[in-house]
């Protein structure tokens, strides 16, 4: 009796030793490869309980998902001479887990490794207006140079690679600087240039329309002067009618013919219509010689 409860406890602890070394757990986010004595087999191990033959075969756990990696600041010079200090994260995951383990060796650092020579030689490729202002471009060409010797030969997926920022030297901030302002001046400077081109074009239009209507200066004129004086202003002043000047102009000619004094005026025409006007009536009247 005694010997066939130490037979079974015995047969008991076999088992249990025998399962302990042939049942594997995969999780779920993971896949299982087999290596019976250093050869993989072809069936990759799904998650949940897998059994192994004991001594024979060896089980490597491969992690499916989406690995990040941040690449450290490069060096970089751009295609047009200008120093750079650009930093990338890499968003990358296993598509072929025997190719993964079996093609290279710790490739999360090979994938690092790739990442930082693609940043430099990418950047070395782009000018500097290209890296600051068309992120997307840099980002799509850096995905393709490190997926290029990744996906197939090591069984890698690139998901996503990001530049995260971009390090410019003092000197090329202040130039930058300089720019943005110049160039912010010149647009105002078009910009006033512009609205000052379509004021005179209005203002030309409603001169012509003004001209059609003699009235309408008169208008004009008075609510000119209801603007002033809403200002409250102690001044007013008044803007001389061009009508009345008309009004003089035609009027200078009869009061010279008539002979009544007129006043002064600084233009010279209508002297010079009276002095004719005497030589052609027979004026006998002594002048003034020019000695």
């Amino acid at each position: 009796m005694g010997a066939a409860v130490v037979g079974l406890v015995v047969v008991v602890v076999v088992v249990v030793l025998v399962l302990s070394l042939s049942v594997r757990l995969v999780q779920q986010y993971q896949r299982g490869i087999v290596f019976r004595f250093g050869r993989v087999l072809e069936r990759v191990r799904q998650p949940g309980l897998q059994l192994i033959v004991p001594v024979a075969d060896r089980m490597v756990r491969v992690s499916m998902q989406t690995t990040v990696i941040g690449v450290p600041p490069q060096g970089a010079i751009t295609r047009d001479n200008v120093t750079l200090t650009v930093d990338a994260v890499v968003y990358y995951r296993v598509v072929d887990p025997v190719k993964a383990l079996v093609n290279v060796h710790d490739y999360p650092s090979a994938v690092l490794q790739v990442a930082q020579t693609a940043l430099r030689s990418v950047i070395g490729r782009a000018d500097l207006d290209t890296v600051l202002g068309d992120r997307e471009r840099v980002n799509a060409e850096l995905k393709s140079v490190i997926d290029a010797p990744t996906e197939k030969p090591w069984g890698l997926l690139i998901e996503r690679v990001e530049v995260k920022d971009v390090s410019l030297p003092e000197g090329m901030k202040r130039s930058m600087s300089r720019q943005a302002e110049a160039e912010r001046e010149r647009r105002a400077r078009v910009i006033a240039a512009d609205g000052e081109f379509q004021a005179s074009r209005r203002l030309a239009d409603a001169s012509r329309a003004m001209e059609a209507t003699p009235g309408a200066y008169q208008l004009r004129l008075l609510q000119t002067v209801v603007d002033v004086a809403a200002e409250k202003n102690s001044t007013l002043v008044m803007p001389f009618p061009v009508e009345l000047l008309r009004f003089f102009d035609q009027l200078a000619p009869h009061t010279a013919g008539s002979g009544r004094p007129t006043a002064a005026a600084p233009d010279l025409g209508p002297v010079t219509e009276q002095v004719a006007t005497a030589a052609e009536q027979g004026d006998d009247r002594p002048r003034a010689s020019g000695r």
